[in-house]
């Protein structure tokens, strides 16, 4: 049973709530006890007496939200200790260089084919579930994979996962929460594929990007398009380390 509270002019909170539903609603009366024996139970769990159990629980039980706008970085916080070594900036052209053998003309190959397939992978995707397309008066009717650039693709798709049109049954050991995640890793391999004015990237970089859309592919339970991209990597690779072979042991040896 709860103690009683001092008398301060007005019932307290437990005791005026029951006598309350006693006085108007019978059946009030057991709702209080089962309230009453699970504040019991919380004083007993956590070691304390029933009121102290009971007004922590009142007190606790609605929590203040935290600010959305708040700055985590404001409050406590730590610093660590700074290296041994003289701290300096050092420049991108000090940092180590990456092996390029991949022509740039050669790059924008590789990239456009992977845009192209995922393109056709998220067309033929849409299709088959019959998953909704908006309508946009500025934009053609999707009557071809190529009706949209990738990039519009992966809009499409994400917006599908985040409004729960897509059933986790449909994508690959039901991966609903990696879709996301994955394709927007692939996203830079579009941009990389449209804008030939870049640098040229390493290697390594180049096959990542083949190896994202596979993942986009895989995830879709697109068996042909893994197939075609898989390939496509292995063909890249094999292109790369012929051309490394080529070259002075001297490029790839640690300074």
């Amino acid at each position: 049973m709860l103690h009683s509270m001092p008398s301060t002019g007005e019932p307290s909170l437990v005791h005026g709530y029951k006598g309350w539903s006693g006085s108007v609603l019978g059946s009030m009366p057991q709702r209080a006890s089962s309230e009453e024996a699970r504040l019991n139970q919380l004083g007993s769990y956590y070691g304390a007496d029933a009121s102290s159990s009971a007004n922590s629980f009142q007190g606790k039980q609605y929590p203040q939200r935290r600010p959305s706008n708040r700055d985590e970085f404001d409050g406590p916080s730590q610093l660590l200790d700074k290296p041994k070594e003289p701290l300096y900036e050092p420049k991108e052209e000090q940092l180590p260089q990456l092996p390029v053998t991949l022509y740039a003309q050669e790059q924008d190959e590789i990239l456009s084919k992977v845009n192209d397939r995922l393109s056709r992978v998220a067309f033929d995707f849409v299709a088959k579930y019959q998953f909704p397309v908006p309508i946009e008066p500025d934009k053609r009717p999707v009557h071809a994979p190529g009706d949209r650039e990738w990039s519009e693709w992966v809009y499409l798709l994400k917006r599908l996962a985040t409004k729960r049109r897509i059933p986790a049954r449909v994508l690959y050991n039901g991966q609903i929460k990696q879709l996301i995640t994955i394709l927007e890793n692939s996203l830079e391999m579009r941009h990389a594929a449209k804008h030939q004015s870049r640098p040229l990237k390493d290697d390594r970089n180049i096959l990542q990007l083949v190896s994202s859309g596979l993942q986009v592919a895989k995830i879709l339970k697109d068996a042909p398009a893994m197939q075609y991209l898989d390939s496509l990597y292995v063909q890249t690779e094999s292109l790369v380390q012929t051309r490394r072979a080529a070259l002075p042991a001297s490029l790839f040896s640690p300074a």
